[in-house]
């Protein structure tokens, strides 16, 4: 469906909608203000907790579902199965609720409490799965979704991760809405990779308009999609537990369109938890763990960028899923990402750390 279709209602005379599906997409673009010290570009942030569901997932949730009941895979009164981190399960689970459909997702043990609690609330079935395991161990949380898919009628496993929908729902509204945006001036297009969907189908639009604008893809130390990228090798090696949530990835998703992405860069678990806290505090910005990860990958590239340049930058989610993590300090020390935060010799050696990255 063209992207015009899906905001056929959105005027700017519009004062109501018919429902919440209705609101998804045409998210702001802020100004990144304070960070100008140590980043010489002009940097804008794509803001997509504006989504009704608060993150990118609302956009791919709804072509999804749409595209699953088009194709005739999904009947009325039926089940929509996924297995997630959080947003898509989020998401998927709030149009359900406007569709009538009942809504089964398997998760991975490491997802923050808010994020359990806001699919309960939704009414989503949800089935917790370990994530030290292989893809293909019956444990994990895709085997899980696998599994409920083949055993359950009239269900379907939208498997974010290897659906052509999940892109293409960028593709016709994320990148248009960006290349608007900024008037066709943006340079580079930084955004932390999961499913691939966010990344890819925005590049691809992007780079029809310009081929020469950057897209650097930020990945997690102990995911194997940069490797990949660099070297077309999928190493075992390069697996293994990290914090970070919705960025990287065990597997290579089908929706990670290494042809549209320039390079990737890897960014650190506690780096990308204090990126977060600081949008807080210095731009009024309360994202996601993810988010952070982000506007890390941007200052990974900063030694290549000049005044001259526009940077987009995607933050995908909202703060308020992480208040018992990255906005906890007793969950940041349990991580070992503060140490005694109440003493104040480290609050020094904290301050100098912020300085530095």
């Amino acid at each position: 469906m063209s992207r015009k279709a899906y905001y056929t209602n959105k005027t700017n005379s519009m004062r109501v909608y018919n429902n919440v599906v209705e609101t998804i997409g045409n998210t702001p673009m802020i100004r990144l203000n304070t960070f100008s010290k140590w980043i010489k570009a002009t940097v804008y942030a794509k803001v997509e907790a504006f989504n009704p569901g608060h993150s990118a997932k609302d956009r791919i949730a709804l072509f999804m579902i749409d595209e699953a009941v088009r194709s005739g895979k999904l009947k009325p009164g039926g089940t929509i199965i996924e297995s997630t981190s959080g947003n898509t399960g989020f998401s998927l689970a709030m149009i359900a609720v406007t569709k009538g459909f009942r809504c089964i997702l398997t998760v991975p043990n490491k997802i923050s409490d808010e994020k359990l609690n806001l699919l309960g609330a939704l009414g989503a079935e949800v089935i917790v799965c370990p994530t030290n395991v292989r893809p293909e161990d019956p444990k994990s949380y895709y085997s899980k979704a696998q599994q409920l898919s083949q055993e359950i009628p009239n269900s379907f496993y939208f498997n974010q991760y290897f659906n052509s929908a999940n892109a293409e729902a960028h593709y016709q509204t994320t990148g248009p809405e960006i290349w608007e945006q900024t008037e066709g001036k943006i340079t580079h297009y930084v955004c932390s990779v999961g499913t691939g969907g966010t990344c890819s189908g925005t590049a691809k639009y992007i780079k029809e308009q310009n081929k020469d604008v950057q897209v650097i893809g930020v990945d997690a130390y102990g995911s194997v999609l940069k490797k990949f990228h660099e070297t077309g090798e999928f190493d075992n090696k390069e697996i293994y537990p990290y914090k970070l949530e919705a960025v990287g990835k065990n597997i290579i998703p089908d929706n990670v369109n290494f042809d549209v992405i320039d390079k990737f860069v890897k960014v650190e678990d506690k780096t990308s938890a204090f990126r977060a806290r600081q949008l807080a505090k210095r731009e009024g910005l309360f994202v996601g763990y993810s988010s952070g990860a982000a506007l890390q990958g941007v200052f990974k590239i900063r030694e290549e960028l000049t005044k001259d340049d526009v940077v987009v930058v995607l933050f995908p989610d909202h703060g308020s899923r992480y208040l018992g993590k990255i906005f906890n300090n007793e969950w940041m020390e349990e991580a070992g990402f503060l140490y005694g935060y109440d003493n104040y010799k480290y609050m020094l050696k904290f301050r100098k750390f912020l300085r530095s990255i």
